[in-house]
């Protein structure tokens, strides 16, 4: 249950030439951030933790951050590498924020334990980070950020380099914690699958922008840029200021240019074709490009193999059109 003394986190801040974004979250809320690779999702929690120079405000808790130093802003940041100290044990790198705090000792140690505990590693305790797995040692980062009590937690690609089976399994181990924390959070993830389960709203920043902001399902069924198409498997085509959204599997592939006079018809060259669920998913070059899903035979009776040339067309009834106006971040 969201803590009622919590207040929410309030960001209106621009890091120069990388980016500008304005958002608030409520207490308790999980608020996914994602975007294609280098729109500024790492830069932005860097700039809430200050850990980068930014202009304007940050406010949490309705205390203005920009005025605190980094170790008094009640901020806990699980980093891409974890940023664990390399000569200190699972259960050092734990206690290193309560410790910092003012925490005695032992008082220290036993929260660290009891963080390991509810990880599922305390057995882990006296290791050293080198003798950590991945999975492992992503624990133990956000033990470490849990463990500091903090009003937000930053979580930076918190899967990011483990394997399927283990990113699974902690990310059913994260949205545990999450649900029963009741700060305020921020994860920026690259995964579809992360903003839909965990998240309570997604924002989508794109070129140093803010691009959309909606709950997951709202962002899923109508994203406002190519990359979210991608993450949860659509088509999006920007006409001036309309967008065009179908699904791969409205796409018919032919080999001849289809006749009639359908107005969604594109000429392409397939770039690649794997399995996806019971289909086979293409990724065809074109402008633009496009990705369709075909069944196995037509894939076999059609030569769709990377480097074949087709043609892709769209009922206009299987287009869903509306506006590319960017909603608002508040």
């Amino acid at each position: 249950m969201t803590d009622p003394g919590r207040a929410g986190l309030e960001v209106d801040l621009t890091v120069p030439g990388r980016v500008t974004v304005a958002l608030t979250a409520r207490p308790g809320e999980v608020l996914a951030v994602i975007g294609p690779n280098g729109a500024g999702k790492s830069t932005l929690l860097a700039a809430i933790a200050g850990l980068v120079p930014a202009e304007g405000t940050v406010r949490l808790g309705g205390r203005d951050l920009g005025r605190l130093p980094v170790r008094e802003r009640h901020v806990g940041v699980v980093f891409q590498d974890r940023h664990l100290f390399p000569h200190l044990s699972a259960l050092e790198n734990v206690a290193f924020g309560p410790r910092s705090q003012g925490v005695p000792r032992a008082r220290a140690r036993a929260e660290a334990r009891e963080w390991l505990n509810r990880l599922g590693i305390g057995d882990l305790a006296d290791r050293r980070p080198r003798e950590l797995s991945g999975g492992q040692a992503q624990r133990v980062a956000i033990a470490r950020a849990l463990a500091q009590r903090p009003d937000a937690l930053l979580l930076d690609e918190p899967f990011a380099g483990l394997d399927v089976g283990v990113a699974a399994t902690l990310r059913i181990e994260l949205t545990r914690h999450l649900a029963a924390y009741d700060g305020v959070t921020l994860l920026v993830t690259h995964d579809a699958i992360d903003a839909l389960t965990l998240a309570d709203r997604v924002l989508v920043v794109d070129d140093g922008r803010v691009a959309q902001v909606g709950t997951p399902a709202e962002v899923a069924a109508r994203p406002r840029t190519e990359h979210v198409a991608r993450l949860v498997g659509l088509n999006v085509i920007r006409d001036g200021d309309t967008l065009r959204c179908f699904s791969p599997g409205a796409v018919t592939v032919s080999l001849a240019r289809p006749e009639g006079s359908a107005r969604n018809v594109w000429p392409g060259r397939v770039l690649s074709a794997a399995p996806h669920g019971d289909a086979i998913r293409l990724l065809v070059s074109g402008d633009p490009e496009l990705i369709a899903d075909v069944t196995p035979a037509a894939t076999r009776e059609l030569g769709l193999e990377p480097g074949r040339e087709v043609w892709l067309s769209v009922k206009e009834t299987a287009v869903d059109t509306y506006s590319a106006t960017t909603s608002a971040a508040r």
